[in-house]
């Protein structure tokens, strides 16, 4: 699980005033300040106490420990961006909660890939929230590839405005899935006169209710990197991908927005046969001078990502966007499509 997510959970919290819960440090150090990107580099670990603890795990309450759900056991297990498992008594701070770190070494313990951590945190913050990136800055690459007749489907769709902003700009058949029923339910509600945008609950990892072949298009902003931090995240990625591969006509497009590098996502999206892979990059936070990368220009992309960490550095503040196209013309291998940047060849 990549410790920036602490960074978009403080934006999420900030967005919301009223709700907002303040970041305490597991120290007697005086100088932390509420943001966690303002921490003294000697304070490597922060925490926030979790309003959506885990159940008790299954494992200690068989054995008839029923373990507080705060005090993680070695049983519940996180992932960290490649897939490694990592036991939750390894990655839980004081009191439960976040945890991550200024200097590296922490990681977050949110279950993002659990159904009823979304379903406890929309009934408690029912307010729109876009993770990652807003339309706004995402319109002009997706105007690269995606026609405003296409029918989209948005994974993972939260409370985001997003599929909202998307119809306001023309796209006209935008079918919007997530996990959390609770969350379907609100933006039913929500957009009951907005005949454009569809809701339903809906688990990626079985999309039977779609026919092979029926999206131009499927966005992703978060829902993979949310599946990499639940359990047997390997293999549900694995089934994500390939539901994603059957869904999505000849030529279509799987776009998703990351903070996986190539070093990491590549290992997943090689498994999506006959797919050309274009890397776009784009700031992770929104700044008032010129951005240092151009969005609609694709990146040098090879099997080992050194072309990107050449260009980039080692540790950009940048989200990845990978733009999977389906199909390939000439019968190429994934391997070499992949390689291709705008038709051109390496």
């Amino acid at each position: 699980m990549p410790p920036r997510l602490l960074e978009e959970e403080d934006a999420y919290a900030t967005s919301r005033a009223t709700r907002e819960r303040p970041w305490r440090p597991i120290s007697t150090t005086p100088e932390l300040g509420p943001n966690p990107r303002r921490a003294p580099a000697h304070l490597r670990v922060i925490a926030r106490d979790d309003p959506y603890p885990p159940p008790p795990c299954r494992v200690c309450t068989r054995g008839g420990d029923a373990r507080p759900a705060a005090a993680a056991c070695a049983h519940q297990t996180t992932t960290d961006p490649g897939g490694a498992a990592i036991p939750g008594d390894q990655i839980r701070g004081a009191g439960g909660g976040m945890t991550g770190g200024g200097g590296g070494g922490g990681t977050a313990a949110q279950a993002y890939g659990e159904a009823w951590y979304w379903d406890e945190r929309y009934r408690k913050e029912a307010g729109p929230f876009d993770w990652y990136q807003k339309y706004l800055t995402l319109a002009p690459l997706l105007a690269l590839y995606v026609r405003r007749h296409h029918r989209l489907l948005l994974v993972g769709c939260g409370n985001s405005v997003f599929g909202e902003n998307m119809v306001d700009d023309g796209y006209q058949d935008i079918v919007n899935i997530d996990i959390s029923s609770v969350v379907i339910e609100q933006m039913k509600k929500k957009y009951r006169d907005k005949p454009h945008l569809k809701y339903m609950k809906m688990d990626v990892r079985k999309m039977a209710e779609f026919e092979s072949g029926s999206f131009d298009a499927v966005i992703d902003k978060g829902t993979l990197d949310s599946i990499m931090c639940g359990q047997n995240s390997q293999e549900n990625a694995s089934k994500m991908l390939e539901e994603v591969n059957r869904i999505v006509k000849d030529r279509g497009v799987y776009i998703l927005i990351t903070y996986g590098d190539p070093s990491y996502r590549l290992r997943l999206l090689k498994d999506l046969q006959l797919w050309t892979v274009k890397l776009h990059v784009i700031d992770r936070w929104e700044r008032s001078r010129e951005p240092a990368w151009e969005l609609t220009k694709p990146l040098p992309l090879d099997g080992d990502s050194t072309s990107v960490v050449s260009l980039l550095g080692p540790k950009p503040d940048v989200h990845y966007i990978y733009v999977c196209i389906k199909g390939s013309d000439d019968g190429k291998s994934h391997s070499d499509s992949r390689a291709e940047i705008n038709g051109e060849e390496k």
